[in-house]
């Protein structure tokens, strides 16, 4: 699957306006490491994702990532042991980052004296931001979704299963205080609205750029107040 550009007032080149095509949201720093290193660690994770998600993991070297952060190749064995684990880390960061935005989203919505399903539907519109600044990760990250046999697996699934603890938890609270059913399948819902954020922000950046996100969030929002809450 590729991100193709488009007109209009939606995702265009597979971005929101104005951002770029494979920005990576810019890591959260560690105590470890000063912000120098970290700036350069970020130069290398948006040169790694768009050159892995132009030509694949396989096809993509490291002098080529090194040559397109404008670092020498030393500089990446420098921060990373190898491409495997640059790309590890680059999923690990990118879905943390997923997670706090869904996280914010729900706190938010709490702070505003919203319902959960308001809260649910504020993290559908901050997953859909977060697909539109960062197409070329999403994109990645929904190829490996499919792919069992990468030494990556178990990060994939484990950074996976922290944005979902953010919706289930959620969820469980609407359930608790009454607001939805007691009959909920409270995992696989929260799986079912994860995968609806993603599939539908890869697909309307692919297929349908004209659309604006406000356009494709109210279409998602439909869904979530006929399939979840009505179910209350």
């Amino acid at each position: 699957m590729s991100i193709r550009s488009g007109h209009g007032g939606g995702a265009g080149n597979g971005t929101a306006p104005g951002a770029r095509l494979c920005t990576v949201a810019e890591p959260r720093r560690s105590t470890t490491t000063g912000p120098r290193r970290e700036a350069t660690r970020r130069k290398l994770f948006e040169a790694a994702v768009s050159l892995i998600a132009e030509q694949g993991f396989s096809a993509t070297t490291v002098e080529e990532i090194a040559d397109r952060a404008g670092v020498a190749k030393g500089t990446v064995y420098y921060n990373f042991t190898s491409k495997n684990v640059l790309y590890e880390e680059l999923l690990r960061d990118g879905i943390d980052l997923l997670a706090d935005s869904l996280r914010q989203a729900e706190q938010t919505t709490a702070a505003q004296g919203g319902s959960r399903v308001d809260a649910l539907d504020a993290m559908i519109r901050a997953g859909l931001d977060f697909c539109a600044r960062s197409p070329a990760l999403t994109q990645l990250y929904a190829a490996e979704l499919w792919r069992t046999n990468r030494t990556w697996r178990a990060t994939v699934k484990s950074v996976r299963g922290r944005a979902l603890a953010v919706v289930e938890s959620v969820l469980r609270d609407a359930v608790a205080t009454g607001e939805l059913t007691a009959e909920l399948d409270i995992p696989l819902t929260a799986s079912a609205l994860f995968g609806m954020v993603l599939v539908a922000a890869l697909d309307w950046q692919s297929f349908q750029p004209h659309r604006s996100v406000e356009d494709v969030h109210a279409s998602l929002s439909r869904l979530l107040q006929g399939r979840v809450s009505g179910g209350a």
